[in-house]
């Protein structure tokens, strides 16, 4: 392999706040740094790497009509160029203000003249906050190089400078080749991390965001539960400031900061296997639900147990509920679907269906009905429910690490159970004596004569809420916690119910996969079960589970008309042959292209076949991929008018001219005459007009002399010119087993007898293979 020579490259931008989602080390760079590194990849004759910069975006190669002499003299030398630019490229940023540096990769060239686009990664590493960066609506220009600063030659043009001045950071990015890294070392910022929560995540990030890595970065990993796990690269090998992690094997190493960090790390991990599932003090394992049984099981908080039910009556409503709940706010349930379209298993944050709260006429249960009419269902496989815990900032270190029991069951009902629900109690419809009287402070009906006493027993024990009307003792605990949001019509008599309303309902969640921000946690949830870019699917071109990808605000119309995804609208533009017409046909596009077979199918007409009855021969002969009249298309038709196939009739022909048919008929009763006298001799043979063909199925021949034939035949001669009627021949074996099969086949009624003698012509005497032939190509009777 030839070893790439560096480029000796280096231009200032200003660094802009990217308009897309950047991840990882990558970088946007304008269209014209991607020229000048062109230019700059060899070392052209003075005056060539000019004119190559300038014909570059004028001269296309992947046009065939295109003439390069047509816009450079120098294309050849553009094309050595293109040919030596490094695979990846690789960057060294340094900001000018401070002097940080870090290494990038590029992602493309699309980003506005003289500007830079940097992901968070870049920006932490080179000092740089948000607000620092300009908008990236304006168009600063970048200043000239500075000669002190440290540089690498560049063979590029400078930019001239703007004589505006900027206030976003300058940041100076020179090429620079990085040596594959074969070994890194990363230190966790916290303790407690344990690899099995990260290592398959940090994998995924650094193979799929990362080009390079530089020493002194922080690298952040996001875990599945939303929660972030920091790292510092360390140390390399080969020594360096930097690698290359694209097409190497990398070794990683996690060491802790110190040996506190290292002994806390391992005290919280011995101590979160004691609580594993399915230990005596952890939550319990997830399994299997039927709706016949229910399930006792515990939860720790902040944990979730995930069943699975695989079946039941969908065309009846079904109703899942947890009870047994100490508290209404401790345990929460979510159910999602399992299909296609939706493969994650049910999180607070990523759901279809949940219940948070108990219903009004019970207490200790929540249920969730889904009717059998709901879209969520169409194609689901199963129903993934989890039960989760939540954990209050409150809850002291014994009381987390305490399990909550719960009993959860699923069944079927009727809609008359669904409909049905205890009557409503209706305040003051219940009747009261003519002595009792309403107090105007608790609402209670007391007698007339103990009112004084009441009211004053009452007025200094107990208070009113003005909002729901609610009774509290002054003193207790419930009406010092009592709340009501000001932003809905929730109120509430504890801390930790007005901390879990805030917290789904008031309180910022952002989407760990796109830039969608929410003050609801229902609605991130139906956003990350709907519209999502990270939302995992089953790709139907695939078949593995991937985010779907696409812009969640801004949707294709391409994606919305076909009801793909953006990664199944890329992932099938791949091609394959089809199996009916071995057409390439694009992979979305091949349902649509079988639906016209089927229409196609379904109109076409019955083939000819030979009239002899013992044939298993179409008149026109059957060809590739289900073509009938193959053999007339390539000139190796009948060549008849009686009706016979080219091999029936092939004993019969002579080359003489006999328009009336004469000669015909003779040869045609001669053929007769010597079938019934002596037979064809072949074993096989099952034609009743043979003497060999009825000693061979045990039937009495029918004579063995001249004056005996010729009033058998005579009926078969009077009509040879008619089409409609059959004859009767001797035929191979192979030929004769097809007309059997096809017997066989058209005895089942499924298509007509015509298509089942194409069938078995087209597949050979195959039972399998000629239905389905049938299946693809021939049409089924009404």
């Amino acid at each position: 392999m030839v070893e790439q020579s560096a480029v000796r490259w280096s231009a200032i931008f200003t660094a802009t706040s990217p308009s897309v989602d950047l991840k990882g080390d990558k970088i946007i760079l304008p269209q014209s740094a991607l020229e000048q590194l062109l230019a700059a990849s060899t070392n052209p004759p003075n005056g060539i790497a000019n004119a190559a910069s300038s014909s570059f975006t004028a001269f296309d190669r992947q046009n065939p009509y295109a003439d390069p002499q047509q816009y450079s003299p120098y294309a050849n030398s553009l094309q050595q160029s293109q040919q030596q630019l490094p695979n990846p490229l690789m960057f060294r940023l340094v900001n000018q203000a401070n002097g940080n540096t870090v290494h990038a990769g590029i992602r493309e060239f699309s980003a506005r003249e003289n500007e830079v686009l940097l992901s968070p990664y870049l920006m932490e590493a080179l000092g740089i906050s948000p607000d620092q960066l300009a908008s990236p609506h304006s168009r600063p220009s970048s200043a000239d190089a500075d000669p002190d600063a440290d540089t690498e030659p560049s063979t590029a043009p400078s930019t001239a400078p703007s004589t505006a001045p900027s206030t976003a950071p300058q940041i100076t990015v020179h090429a620079k080749q990085l040596p594959k890294g074969t070994y890194v070392r990363l230190r966790p910022l916290e303790a407690g991390y344990n690899p099995d929560d990260w290592k398959s995540l940090l994998e995924r990030q650094l193979r799929e965001s990362f080009t390079t890595l530089t020493s002194g970065a922080f690298l952040s990993v996001r875990g599945v539960k939303g929660e972030t796990f920091r790292f510092l690269i360390d140390q390399f090998r080969p020594e360096g400031d930097g690698i290359c992690v694209v097409d190497t094997d990398l070794e990683v190493d996690i060491e802790a900061l110190n040996e506190e960090q290292a002994r806390e790390t391992m005290r919280q991990i011995m101590a979160k296997a004691q609580t594993a599932p399915g230990t005596a003090e952890g939550s319990s394992l997830g399994q299997e639900l039927n709706i016949w049984k229910a399930v006792d099981g515990r939860v720790l908080p902040g944990d979730y147990v995930d069943y699975e039910l695989p079946s039941w009556a969908r065309s009846r409503a079904l109703e899942i509920e947890i009870s047994e709940l100490d508290d209404e706010h401790g345990v929460d349930m979510y159910v999602s679907p399992k299909s296609s379209r939706q493969r994650a298993p049910p999180r607070e944050s990523e759901h279809v269906f949940g219940a948070f709260t108990f219903p009004e006429t019970e207490t200790g249960v929540k249920r969730i009905t889904i009717l059998p009419t709901n879209a969520e269902l169409d194609g689901a496989e199963a129903l993934l429910i989890s039960v989760h815990a939540y954990s209050h900032h409150s809850d002291t270190a014994d009381s987390k690490s305490l399990s909550r029991p719960f009993r959860l069951r699923a069944k079927n009902i009727t809609a008359s159970q669904d409909a049905a629900s205890p009557p409503a109690t209706q305040e003051g419809t219940e009747g009261h004596g003519a002595d009792e009287e309403q107090c105007k402070n608790c609402r209670q009906w007391v007698p007339k004569r103990t009112m004084v006493l009441h009211e004053n027993f009452c007025r200094r024990n107990n208070i009113a809420c003005l909002e729901c009307g609610n009774i509290f003792q002054k003193s207790s605990v419930e009406w010092e916690k009592h709340w009501h949001c000001p932003h809905d019509s929730a109120s509430g008599s504890s801390e930790i119910s007005k901390w879990k309303h805030d917290y789904l309902y008031h309180s910022d969640h952002q989407c760990p996969a796109c830039s969608f921000v929410t003050n609801s946690l229902p609605d991130l949830a139906r956003h990350r079960t709907t519209i999502c870019p990270g939302k995992i699917i089953l790709c139907r071109f695939c078949h593995l589970e991937v985010p779907q990808e696409g812009d969640p605000f801004n949707p294709s119309a391409e994606s919305l008309v076909s009801g793909l995804s953006e990664h199944e609208l890329a992932d099938g533009a791949r091609t394959t042959d089809c199996h009916l017409c071995s057409k390439i046909i694009r992979l979305r596009d091949m349902a649509t292209h079988l639906k016209h077979h089927e229409l196609e199918k379904a109109h076409r007409p019955k083939p000819a076949v030979c009239r002899n009855a013992n044939c298993g021969r179409t008149l026109h002969g059957v060809g590739r991929n289900g073509a009938v009249g193959s053999g007339t298309h390539m000139g190796q038709g009948p060549g008849n008018d009686i009706g016979l196939c080219s091999l029936c009739f092939s004993p019969l022909y002579v080359s003489l001219h006999d328009p009336e048919g004469k000669a015909l008929k003779r040869r045609i009763e001669r053929k007769y005459l010597s079938q019934m006298m002596t037979g064809c001799a072949k074993r096989w043979c099952r034609n009743e007009w043979c003497k060999t063909g009825r000693a061979n199925t045990n039937l009495e021949a029918k004579g063995s002399s001249a004056q005996a034939v010729l009033p058998l035949i005579k009926p078969l001669m009077d009509v040879f010119r008619d089409t409609r009627t059959p004859m009767y021949f001797c035929v191979d074996e192979s030929n004769q087993r097809r007309r059997m099969l096809a017997g066989m086949l058209a005895s089942e009624e499924a298509w007509d007898p015509e298509w089942c003698i194409a069938a078995c012509e087209a597949e050979g005497p195959n039972l399998d293979k000629a239905r389905e032939w049938l299946m693809n190509w021939a049409p089924m009777r009404e």
